[in-house]
């Protein structure tokens, strides 16, 4: 009797709700079609060590329950196995003496870089195709289709942004919530968007300036002064993660010397933006004549491991299963997409930037109706604000007069990319 096939299955980068109903759609549909599978512990960790011993067999009875749940019962890990010719070339070794034939990696921009390279390494010995992962939804998937993990981050994220609201209306206070996000603001603007929330600010918006941290600070501040303006103390702000690494590293403490992972990443986390933003903000507020309790409050590991929404669940054993056909049939080389309801592969080539030599990545659109619906009903300065009769109105909240008032906000107001609901540019405001 002939001796089956291995399919194995890793997963990488940070936990994101569904990443368990891959690993069960594709552990059934291959074992259903004769292979014998394979899970291999904390991604491409001990593989780039040349250590195969952290792996072990997968039956369905292993997973027809899994799907349910948060997490990954395969772990996970941040290791960059081409980080080094040798450590690649140890993971080769190391999937071989697994009998490894075809193998699933499910993760995100920085997983699917080292998928890349590990199946160039490996050439026609190995098939490997890879599952789109991530909370921050910023892989280049097409016709704007979120990443999976990311819609119940979204939710699991909204329903802790609601709760901040009430909390802030019932005790007339700020809240300032950083959220994760290393490269696009969508997580921050889908939270903001989904509940409500006062305003968010996302790298997006400042990529044709350099940012400033005054910038930042008085955008905040200039929402609070807005909405007292219009008799209400309390907001809730949130500011994607991303923009730290925007602005200068001098300006923000621990930034310069951050430690960086293994894809050469500033781990933004430990950056502690959102305190430091609370007490610049704190500080602003005071200059200006104004009291106000302004309360710092992050957003982002309890929502990675969350029981998947049922849209996930869906999503996720759709890819598992696609997964695993898409190998059977002669594919390799690709991340996989549904349009349509239909497995669509990308191939990793194409999705590589040669510049950078990782998998693109898919920021937000700050010019489609999806983004100018969630700006134009955020409270925060705008172009108009700035002359009167508001300007005056708005100054009266503050220690300042109009001239003065407009002085200080002119440059916030213009550094970020102002547009009209209609998607054109907004009219660009004169320096007095």
């Amino acid at each position: 009797m002939p001796q089956k096939q291995t399919l194995g299955i890793l997963v990488g980068g940070g936990p994101a709700p569904g990443i368990n109903g891959v690993i069960a759609a594709a552990t059934i549909e291959a074992i259903n079609s004769g292979l014998r599978v394979v899970g291999i512990q904390q991604g491409y960790y001990w593989l780039a060590r040349g250590d195969a011993s952290h792996a072990a067999e997968l039956q369905i009875s292993d997973v027809s329950r899994i799907h349910f749940t948060g997490g990954s019962i395969l772990g996970t890990s941040r290791t960059n196995p081409a980080r080094e010719r040798e450590s690649l070339e140890r993971a080769v070794r190391a999937l071989q003496e697994l009998s490894v034939r075809y193998l699933v990696c499910i993760g995100g921009d920085d997983t699917t870089t080292g998928a890349a390279k590990i199946a160039e390494c490996a050439g026609r010995n190995l098939s490997l195709v890879t599952v789109p992962k991530t909370i921050d939804n910023d892989l280049p998937l097409p016709e704007n289709l979120p990443t999976f993990g990311f819609e119940t981050a979204r939710s699991a994220g909204t329903t802790v942004v609601e709760s901040l609201m009430e909390d802030a209306r019932t005790t007339g206070r700020w809240y300032t919530v950083v959220t994760m996000g290393r490269t696009s603001g969508a997580l921050a603007l889908g939270m903001c968007k989904a509940a409500g929330a006062t305003l968010a600010l996302i790298p997006e918006e400042f990529l044709n300036s350099p940012l400033e941290l005054a910038t930042v600070v008085d955008l905040i501040a200039g929402a609070i002064i807005k909405r007292c303006a219009q008799g209400r103390q309390d907001g809730v702000a949130l500011i994607s993660e991303g923009i730290a690494a925007l602005i200068d590293p001098a300006s923000l403490p621990k930034a310069e010397s951050v430690e960086r992972d293994a894809y050469g990443h500033r781990r933004l986390g430990e950056i502690p933006l959102g305190l430091f933003l609370r007490d610049n903000v704190r500080e602003a507020l005071a200059g200006l004549g104004i009291e106000m309790t302004v309360v710092n409050k992050e957003i982002g590991y309890e929502l990675r491991c969350a029981r998947p929404l049922p849209f996930d669940i869906d999503y996720t054993r759709t890819l598992g299963y696609g997964a695993v056909r898409y190998l059977l049939g002669g594919g390799s080389g690709a991340m996989l997409a549904i349009v349509n309801g239909r497995i669509k592969p990308l191939q990793l080539e194409e999705l590589i930037d040669p510049a950078t030599g990782h998998i693109r990545t898919r920021l937000v659109d700050v010019t489609a109706e999806s983004y100018q619906v969630a700006r134009s009903y955020m409270i925060r300065l705008e172009a108009d604000d700035l002359e009167e009769p508001k300007l005056s109105r708005l100054a009266k909240e503050t220690n300042l007069s109009p001239d003065s008032f407009r002085a200080r906000f002119l440059p916030a107001v213009r550094a970020i990319a102002q547009f009209r609901r209609d998607g054109g540019e907004a009219a660009e405001v004169q320096a007095s």
